[in-house]
């Protein structure tokens, strides 16, 4: 039964409470925020070192020009004896200035050949320095430097790397001079076991760097050089700095062109001085080997190599070793010697192109006859030099090859090709049947003697020796029939009569054509015709 009055009341639906709207907003904040701080946050990255001295997990910062721009969270051993790994927490601004080529070094207390460094550090501690790079490449990974950059990586200005054959005095924070003028620095060394060099890498500031050419070379000016020679002693010493410190000076050659710029990657040779400099002022040549088989004496390492007359490389040393190698000492095969042809001392500009167009150059002029000789360089001392020129009468011959080098064709001169013609003249001789022609000729010596013996008995008989005497008879007797034909003789008088009696004849004769070609019938009715007569009128 239900009451009057009383109807059902049904729900739509479940309406949202109020109540929740605070806990909804609150989840939107913490997202919010969560989002935000991700955001916000800046990068990690890790740094290796090669000791954890001056770091601390939760205390060393990271600055950049003394602003605190990240904080070293851990710090770990990478392996054993293998250095450590910082992990550092950068700040959010922080983050453009990393790249590949951005450095991180531990600021402490050091003392070094920069002075004394650091000095703030003993009581605040030590902290990672920044340096920004320039690359556009995002890492998170980087090596930490032991001694801080001398130099920014934004600097203006040019780095080079430099080697040399052994370490020298030269060392990190060097100057580098130019006339005595420091414009750059040593920024770091190291031994290369690979190639077997030390090797520094240099900066040099601007606009200095615009002296640095394909002709500028880079040596040693640390200490104190004393030269002695006819003139005297010559002291020389650069600035106080880089007698007590070291240092490297570059300049140009004297009398090369200044050339072009250099490539920065490609690393120059250091010169221990300037007087080695001045010994081998070029860097670009190619090695030949030229083979000889007289005798090596008195040619040494060092030896010019000339092209007419004009010193175009030197010898670098005999090749022994490596006839030795191939096993060809006891086949009497021609001795090795490796030469060096500079381009450079051609009057062409020093660079790497210069040696293809050497390498073209020895490649058609032996073809078209260059060949490499030994020749006496001075006949007091003996000394020895190796000479190239054209020999054009030379067989056609091409650049062969003997330990990974292009050999020359050599040819001999001097007293060795003359004493080889000598030679070669005197094995004709004795390849001679000298005794069968020695034998002929004293047959004919004897046939001679036996002629000349008839001549003389011919000369001595009574009849050969009256014969002057008959030929002188017979002379004179020419001569008086000579003397009647003389014009005062009769003979040559009636000779003329006779002559000229046939002239006349010859006129007659001449004259009695003449009529019979007129009137042939002459010789038929002689003398004239009378006219005919004429009938008189009755």
């Amino acid at each position: 039964m239900t009451e009057a009055g009383l109807t059902p009341e049904t729900s739509q639906g479940r309406k949202f409470s109020s109540i929740w709207i605070i806990p909804l907003v609150s989840l939107i904040a913490g997202a919010w925020m969560v989002v935000h701080t991700i955001l916000s946050q800046g990068p990690t990255i890790t740094i290796s070192f090669e000791t954890a001295e001056g770091l601390e997990a939760g205390k060393t910062k990271v600055k950049i020009l003394n602003v605190d721009v990240g904080l070293v969270e851990s710090v770990r051993l990478r392996s054993p004896g293998k250095g450590v790994v910082a992990t550092v927490k950068l700040e959010k601004e922080a983050e453009d200035l990393l790249g590949k080529d951005t450095r991180f070094w531990v600021v402490r207390a050091r003392i070094g050949a920069q002075g004394i460094q650091g000095l703030s550090t003993i009581l605040s501690g030590g902290y990672i320095e920044l340096s920004p790079g320039n690359g556009t490449e995002k890492v998170r990974e980087f090596i930490g430097l032991e001694e801080p950059p001398l130099t920014p990586v934004d600097a203006p200005g040019m780095r080079l790397q430099l080697y040399a054959a052994q370490a020298g005095a030269v060392s990190v924070g060097d100057s580098v001079l130019y006339r005595g003028y420091e414009v750059g620095r040593v920024e770091a060394m190291e031994f290369n076991v690979d190639n077997n060099r030390a090797e520094y890498n240099v900066f040099i500031d601007a606009p200095f760097h615009k002296l640095v050419k394909s002709s500028t070379r880079f040596w040693n000016a640390s200490g104190v050089s004393l030269v002695a020679s006819a003139q005297g002693l010559e002291l020389n010493m650069g600035s106080l700095e880089t007698v007590l410190r070291g240092g490297i000076t570059f300049d140009a050659i004297p009398g090369l062109p200044l050339g072009e710029t250099i490539n920065v990657d490609e690393p120059l040779k250091l010169y221990d001085s300037y007087d080695d400099v001045l010994e081998n002022p070029y860097r670009y040549g190619r090695y030949y080997v030229v083979k000889f088989s007289q005798s090596l004496r008195g040619l040494e390492s060092g030896a010019p190599v000339e092209y007419r007359g004009i010193e175009v490389g030197r010898v670098v040393r005999i090749l022994l070793k490596e006839l030795t190698r191939e096993g060809m000492m006891g086949m009497g095969q021609d001795i090795p010697v490796l030469i060096y042809l500079e381009p450079g001392r051609m009057g062409v500009p020093d660079v790497s192109a210069a040696t293809d167009a050497l390498t073209k150059t020895i490649e058609v002029g032996v073809q078209n006859g260059l060949r490499a000789t030994l020749e006496t360089g001075n006949l007091l001392t003996g000394k020895q030099l190796v000479t190239l020129n054209y020999y054009p009468e030379e067989d056609v011959a091409s650049l062969s090859e003997f330990n990974e080098y292009a050999v020359i064709p050599t040819v001999q001169t001097g007293v060795d090709r003359l004493e080889q013609q000598i030679r070669s003249f005197l094995d004709k001789l004795n390849a001679l049947p000298l005794e069968a022609t020695v034998a002929s000729a004293n047959d004919v010596i004897g046939q001679l003697n036996t002629t000349l013996s008839s001549v003389n008995s011919l000369l001595e008989h009574r009849q050969t020796q009256a014969l002057p005497e008959n030929l002188t008879a017979t002379i004179n007797e020419f001569r008086e029939v000579l003397d009647g034909f003389s014009q005062d003789s009769n003979l040559y008088q009636n000779l003329g009569y006779s002559v000229n009696e046939l002239n006349r004849t010859l006129e007659n004769l001449d004259e009695l054509s003449r009529r019979l070609a007129d009137n042939p019938n002459s010789l038929i009715f002689s003398g004239s015709h009378k006219a005919d007569p004429k009938p008189e009128a009755p």
